[in-house]
Formats: structure tokens, sequence, C-alpha cells
């Protein structure tokens, strides 16, 4: 509030000057001895009006001296302003974040718009690895953050139940079954080594029976597809629970064909005029927006390539009224971007739909080596054997720490260790101690700290700098979140809470009771401890609805080791 009234203030003075497309920074300083907020507009408007940076900044501080909300302002190095508030103003942040509670930080960005997240969309042919859990933390978030933003979200994800990796994730099925009935039956070509396809196996041969023991054909590899899927899919669905990830709806590949959507595609795109025969296959010439060549849609055999159900996915949603899709996909799909969004405006879609965010992949390190924990999957840790060796929240926290575009390596180490080394743990404890500290006030016969006390503190009381600060950063929780919302970027939240957790130990060790007992929060002084309890619920709020939109969980109580 009070840096948009300075914004203004300052953007009236260049007027006044007459620059009126002035850009320039107001932020709150790295340095607390700096002030509350700092501005660069001086140095920016230099060149301008053909003076002094620090003869600008002397004059715009006359001009706004006075201003609400402002105890002084100061010109500082070569024409930096530097603005210190009221200290009521500042302590005033600590009221509105105690009343607004839970919804501390929510905004009406999206307006109630409908958006869908597409994310994880993992093949049902084996247990979920790593990069799907990145990507199922990322997208999560990410969702999670557009509904904080006032978006109407919608979460999906697409399943692969067609096309040539499910026949032989069925062939394997079928090669195992056979072995577990006594026959010499070799894996096939391009088949699945994991262990989890003898059990999916073994329990079909329980189910079945010797039923298809020689039976090679289509209805047989059918129902060993079916289950096959439906084990695995039932299988992702209790790991991605488990690691607090839900989905609104769960789409089929196959479906596609079933409803006629990839054969209606097909004829939509053939009207367009853009498509032509080469070799007996189908193309799309995709070159006209942008793709490197363009595309085939339908092979010689008659069958469709991934291209096409793409497209025709894309243009359901487009259907289903989501003009906002964001898409969470590994690097891998890179290539896919361009040819699906060329696709889709031979259709006439816009420009840019949908939106993608790829991520990069995850490695697993301890003592500085590499390591992979799981036989059941042949070749990859899967989520669940991390979930199991770190926690949900752990995992969720360290996929989502690092930028999506840059590669994970997921240190065991770190992740187990009980320390503020480790970022979750620095971000919970914080919170557990901020707890703690209103259980002491009332077991020594005090008020303990809630919106009632809130109200009737005088927060003008908080004059030390590790408090300023820390009110500072708790005021800047919203546009943080605003951030990350926009640039689909979860990391951004969890920088803020590291920082705002550092801030909350350091406050909390200033006023050790034996060290420095005058900048204790529990001061027999009722007027500064209640102040000091309602800047400790206000920093508990920040911190627990920071982990809530991470879909982590703030504890009340936990045990350190020291």
């Amino acid at each position: 509030m009070h840096a948009e009234r300075i914004s203004e203030a300052l953007q009236e003075a260049a007027t006044g000057w007459g620059v009126d497309d002035i850009r320039f920074r107001l932020d709150r300083p790295k340095e607390p001895s700096h002030g509350d907020l700092a501005s660069n507009i001086a140095l920016t408007l230099a060149s301008r009006l053909k003076r002094p940076p620090r003869d600008i900044a002397g004059d715009l501080a006359e001009r706004l001296a006075g201003i609400a909300g402002v105890e002084r302002i100061e010109v500082a190095g070569p024409g930096f302003l530097n603005f210190f508030l009221d200290a009521g103003v500042v302590g005033g942040v600590l009221q509105r974040i105690v009343a607004a509670g839970s919804a501390y930080g929510r905004g009406e960005d999206g307006a109630g718009r409908r958006i869908m997240v597409e994310f994880v969309s993992a093949n049902p042919t084996g247990p979920l690895h790593l990069g799907h859990g990145r990507q199922a933390a990322l997208g999560d978030v990410i969702a999670r953050l557009l509904e904080w933003s006032g978006w109407n979200v919608h979460r999906e994800f697409y399943f692969n139940d067609a096309g040539r990796q499910i026949t032989r994730l069925a062939e394997t099925v079928r090669a195992r079954y056979r072995q577990l009935l006594g026959h010499d039956e070799p894996i096939p070509e391009g088949g699945y080594h994991g262990e989890y396809v003898v059990e999916i196996a073994s329990a079909f041969l329980e189910r079945e029976g010797r039923r298809y023991e020689n039976d090679g054909g289509e209805a047989a590899l059918a129902a060993m597809r079916h289950f096959a899927v439906d084990v695995l899919r039932d299988e992702q669905k209790r790991d991605l629970a488990g690691f607090n990830v839900r989905f609104d709806e769960y789409y089929s590949e196959r479906s596609l064909y079933s409803d006629g959507r990839v054969e209606a595609t097909i004829r939509a795109l053939e009207a367009t005029g853009l498509t032509y025969g080469h070799e007996g296959a189908l193309w799309l010439r995709t070159t006209r927006f942008g793709d490197q060549k363009d595309r085939v849609m339908v092979k010689g055999d008659g069958s469709a390539t991934y291209f096409l159900p793409d497209v025709a996915y894309h243009m359901s949603k487009w259907e289903r009224g989501f003009r906002e899709v964001v898409n969470v996909q590994g690097s891998d799909h890179h290539g896919t971007v361009d040819r699906v969004r060329a696709g889709l405006q031979a259709l006439g879609r816009p420009e840019g739909y949908p939106e993608y965010l790829l991520h990069q992949m995850v490695t697993v390190e301890r003592g500085g080596e590499e390591v992979r924990f799981s036989k059941r999957s042949g070749s990859y840790t899967t989520l669940a054997e991390l979930v199991d060796e770190v926690g949900a929240d752990v995992a969720r926290y360290f996929f989502l720490m690092r930028r999506p575009e840059a590669h994970l390596t997921f240190d065991l180490d770190l992740a187990l260790d009980q320390s503020d080394k480790n970022p979750v743990y620095k971000v919970k404890y914080a919170h557990a101690r901020l707890c703690r500290l209103s259980e002491l006030a009332r077991e020594r016969g005090w008020a303990g700290a809630d919106s009632g006390l809130a109200q009737r503190a005088d927060t003008s009381r908080l004059e030390a700098p590790t408090e300023r600060e820390l009110i500072n950063q708790l005021g800047e929780f919203p546009g943080f979140l605003r951030r990350a919302a926009s640039t689909r970027a979860p990391h951004v939240i969890c920088d803020y809470l590291d920082r705002t957790a550092g801030l909350v130990n350091t406050w909390y060790q200033a006023g050790h009771p034996t060290r420095n007992p005058g900048l204790s929060a529990l001061v027999g002084d009722d007027e500064l401890r209640n102040a000091r309890l309602t800047l400790s619920l206000a920093a508990r709020i920040v911190l627990r609805n920071g982990l809530a939109i991470l879909g982590i969980e703030a504890p009340e109580r936990m045990v350190r080791d020291e």
C-alpha cells in the first residue's frame, strides 16, 4: 500500500519535470540500514534531465517530505533514495496478516477464469519414476499457485493407453505368464524387464489360471493389456495420492479413437487444404506455422503417428472450454511443442496455445555418488521408493526448490539431515518454534498469540532491526506468490520460505533470554510482549500458508537434533 503511494508520488514528480515514460525500481533494500524501501529513480532521470543524480534525489526527498507513513527520506550513494517508514505503518502489516489468516496472500488475478494444468501424464507401462515425481510436484504446485491467484483450476492426467508401448507391455506380460506356467518364453524385443511385470503376470495367472496358456490370439493379448494397464494405473494413482497429488480428470488416449476424435481431426485438417500425400503417408504442412519440417499424420500402413492424437487431445481441451492450458512435461517432449502448436494453428487455434513448461530430469546422490535403489522397476529409482526413503514432504520440497529448466541432483544425505542445512527442515522447524513460543507464553500465565491479542497489540513498539526486517519480509509474501504464479515458478516460494525461516530464526535467537533478554519475545513488558507475539503469529501464518501452497505439512511440534 505505502510502496504504491510512494511510487505514484515519484512518478508524479517525474511527470512534473516533463518525463512521462520513466521506468524505475522501488524495492526493499538488501541492507536493513538502508531503510524499508529504496529507489533508483534519480539515477534513471539523470540522463533525461541532464542533472547530477544526487541533486535530483535531494529535490525528490524535499518534494516527498511529509508523505503519509514515511518517517524520513535519505539520499545515499550516487543518488539512491532510501525511505524509512513510520514504525506504526510497518507494524500495521502484522494486523492485516493476522486478520486474513489462511487467506493471506490470495489474489484475484485469475478472476475465476478456467485454466487446465495437465501434468504427469505417464504411460501406464511401469511405476512412476523420479522425472514423473518432479513433474507431479511442479504441476500440483503450479495448480495451487493459480488457485491462490483466483483461477478456477482443472487438473488433468492424460494416460497413453494406446500405441506400440502398450502392445509391448501386453506382450511382455504374456511372456512372463507363460514362463510362470513352465514355458521357455523369451521376453520380446523392446519389452519390459522389471520385476513389476512378473507381479502383474502372477496376478493375472491367479485370476485366470491356465485359460490363456496356449492362446496367442488378439483377444488373449487384449485381456492381458487391459489387466496390466488397470494394475499400473491403480498403482500410479496410489503413489500420487501418497505424494499429496490429486487430479480432477484422467483422460484416456484410447478414448480419442473410440469417440471418433482422431478421425474427426484428420477430416478437419484435410479441410484446411494444408495436408498432402507423400510416399503413401498423409502429411501436414506444419512448416507454415514455424515448425522445422512438415509432419506425418497418418503412416502408410494407416496407423496414426503420435502427433495426430496429440492434436486431437488438445482440440478436446479447447472444445471443453479451456482457453488457458499449461502443459507440464519433461524436457524430452521439447520436439513436440512446435508440431502440436502448428497442428492447432492449422485448425484455427491461437498461436502459442497451449503453454508448455518443460523440466529437466533428476538424479539421486548419496555421499557424492549417484545411486539407484530399485530392483522392481528394472532400470530406475521409482517415486514410491524415494518417498519411502525421505518422506513425501521432503521429496516435494527438493523437487520444487530449483528452477524447472535446471537439472536436479537429489542429495539423499541432505534430504535426511535434521538441521538448518536441510531447507525443508529449516522452514518446518521455524514454524514449530513459533508455535512453541505461544505455548510458553500461556504456560507463564500470559496471553498466547491469537487474533484477539493481535487486534489490541501496539506493533509500533517493534523497532529492532531484526523485527523490522522480518515484518517487511512477511509483507512481501503476496507479491512473491503473484510472481511465482504468473511465471509458473514454484521455486520462488521455496526461496521465499527459506529466507523467511532464516529471518525468523535470527529474530528468535537475537532475543535469547540469557544473552539478550531485552530482545526476547517473552519480555516482562506486557505491551512489547504482545507486539512480539503478534509478530510471531503473523510469521506462523505466512510460513503455514507458504507450506500449504507447496502441499507440505506445517508441524506445530518438532524435536531438533542439536
